[in-house]
């Protein structure tokens, strides 16, 4: 399913994701009980603050003497004013509870949405993006919806109500005195509408200055080892400084447009105009002092919509931003097309490159017109120069990538067509650059299969492994919790780990690119012999330069500048390829007699 369909489910539950409104609206829609709570107790609450003003008045009417005996109304009037005021707490607590509820419920769920669609992109995808600015729509963005519902929202409706039920009430005491609050409640929306246009690109560069910020301390962090080698510690300085100071800058912006905010002078103008109305209507004997007193009372609450929209619309705009931010991650176009009702089956492990081509973008292929096949148990090892596409090659078989043009056939079924779990949960692939995560060891090596794993078999794949021994000596043993990408090991127990890793899942298809660089050669041959054993009926792929392993290899594929130029044993390959023994005149096993029995040969 393609991620940027406007319809899209996640768990069974569907979003509209043609614009931030839209999205914001599906996903608020699901939680009616807690919008209910929220928009019902804020309406009943604002209706009860509108009455206090009205009993208010007729205090002073029955003070005054204007209507019946004073102190028996006197008693009725504090009474219906202390029910109102239990009673506005109640709703008041309600509307608060339900807003607060709507906002974590919209935030979890759009964390889910967001982190979901990050998994289901392509590596090509995540290749292009700055893991920072990931990180800032992530975590700030997404901690931004919830401020926009409360206290953004929630204060909106509050004064949204509280500027239109007074009116209401006005209506009530004498039409005629609508004539000043409908004036300001139309320029007031006039100003307001003009407040968010300017405010809205500044509020988008908020944001996206924020991105670059925390996209250059990721960067920072993460090559602090770097930047402390290479004495760049003062270039680092200078390069935060300026996109902190554009990210203050923003903020600068953002408190201009405020500063020119109109609507609070419009209501001090309206508040001076409102009492020049009444005291004239009263002057007319239209109106009593009690109603005048109410009128102004209820005239009054409009100030708390006007005062607190500057704040409020502020950071309804900064959520609506967000929004887009966060679509703008989930609808990217994904290279990847996972079919739903995808191929499932256990693998023999049959791989057949039929005429693949593969380019990164708009760049020259790294793969041209590669053709080959491996049968079912076959190991096959795969040298070439640097630069060559080897890596490249073993990543297109879990389909890490989509080839350009041409296919990859697994077991004669596409890749393409293979539903994506099925497929790649039958391919263990250990790299040069071992991902490792901060977590216990047990973990790390039982990450493939997750809460599936039993102890006993992960203390098992670590002895094959050759790491039960540095593991023993670990504070904890297997539950040791490891730096953020192993940076606590050493870079050969680091492979170790992966190779556990690997042989825990039991894999139908074994890649192993260069896996055993960086151990010493004892360990090297403990684990070759361990890895040699789990070989039988597996096909693997082995990308390397070292004789040992290629001499495990039923065939070897030669790789030159993205094409296949040459393949045959390793035997045939030395005796007939040129290009073959330049590549292995590189390394410390030149010393071996079949080498240099080529070597002389093709001298001669």
């Amino acid at each position: 399913m393609s991620s940027s369909t406007s319809e899209f489910s996640v768990a069974g539950r569907s979003y509209d994701r043609r614009g931030p409104v839209r999205w914001l609206w599906s996903h608020l829609r699901r939680h009616w009980p807690a919008m209910t709570g929220f928009l019902g107790g804020s309406l009943i609450m604002v209706v009860l603050n509108a009455m206090v003003p009205q009993l208010t008045g007729q205090a002073f009417d029955a003070v005054l003497g204007a209507r019946g005996e004073p102190m028996a109304a006197l008693g009725l009037i504090s009474l219906a004013l202390l029910a109102i005021v239990l009673a506005r707490g109640l709703f008041d607590l309600v509307a608060r509870l339900s807003g607060e509820v709507l906002a974590k419920r919209l935030e979890r769920d759009a964390r889910d949405e967001l982190y979901v669609s990050l998994l289901s992109k392509s590596q090509t995808y995540h290749n292009r993006q700055r893991v920072g600015d990931l990180m800032a729509r992530a975590a700030n963005d997404i901690r931004q919806l919830s401020i926009m519902i409360t206290p953004g929202v929630d204060l909106i409706v509050d004064s949204g109500l509280t500027g239109l039920v007074p009116l209401f009430f006005i209506a009530t005491i004498d039409p005629r005195l609508l004539l000043v609050p409908g004036t300001f409640a139309v320029l007031f929306v006039f100003a307001l509408w003009h407040y968010m246009r300017q405010l809205n690109p500044v509020a988008t560069r908020m944001r996206e200055e924020f991105g670059d910020l925390n996209a250059g301390l990721s960067q920072a962090v993460r090559g602090i080892e770097v930047i402390k080698v290479t004495a760049q510690e003062g270039q680092e300085r200078g390069l935060f400084r300026i996109r902190a100071r554009r990210y203050r800058d923003s903020f600068v912006r953002n408190g201009l447009v405020q500063a020119r905010y109109l609507p609070t002078l419009l209501f001090a103008v309206a508040m001076a105009g409102a009492l020049w109305h009444a005291l004239y209507l009263h002057g007319a004997g239209a109106i009593t002092i009690g109603e005048l007193v109410a009128f102004m009372g209820l005239m009054s609450m409009l100030g708390f919509p006007t005062q607190i929209s500057i704040f409020t619309f502020s950071l309804v705009q900064l959520g609506i931003v967000s929004s887009r931010r966060i679509l703008d991650v989930i609808n990217a176009e994904t290279e990847l097309e996972q079919r739903a009702d995808g191929h499932t089956a256990p693998m023999t492990g049959e791989i057949v490159f039929d005429d693949v081509t593969f380019g990164y973008g708009e760049g020259d292929p790294v793969l041209r017109g590669v053709s080959f096949t491996v049968r079912p148990g076959e190991t096959v090892a795969i040298v070439g120069e640097t630069g060559s596409g080897k890596s490249t090659l073993s990543k297109l078989v879990p389909r890490i990538y989509d080839v350009t043009s041409g296919r990859i056939l697994v077991d004669g079924v596409d890749v393409r067509d293979w539903e994506l779990d099925s497929l790649r949960s039958q391919i263990s692939t250990i790299e040069q650059d071992i991902v490792l995560f901060s977590r216990s060891v047990a973990e790390n090596i039982a990450f493939s299969l997750g809460q599936r794993a039993d102890r006993e078999d992960v203390i098992r794949a670590a002895e094959d492994a050759q790491a039960a021994e540095f593991i023993a000596e670990l504070d904890d043993g297997y539950d040791t919790v490891i730096g953020e990408r192993g940076v606590t090991l050493s870079g050969g127990q680091r492979q170790r780990l992966a190779i556990a890793r690997a042989l825990l899942t039991d894999p139908a298809i074994l890649v192993l690119d260069d896996s055993t660089s960086a151990i010493d050669s004892a360990t090297e041959d403990k684990i070759q012999q361990a890895i040699g054993r789990i070989l039988d009926g597996r096909t693997t792929l082995l990308i390397t330069h070292r004789l040992s392993q290629i001499r495990w290899a039923d065939k070897v594929l030669l790789l030159r500048r993205g094409e296949l130029v040459d393949y045959g044993t390793h035997d045939e390959l030395i005796e007939r390829s040129g290009l073959y023994r330049r590549i292995f005149a590189h390394y410390d096993e030149v010393a071996d007699p079949a080498v240099m029995a080529g070597e002389q040969e093709g001298a001669r």
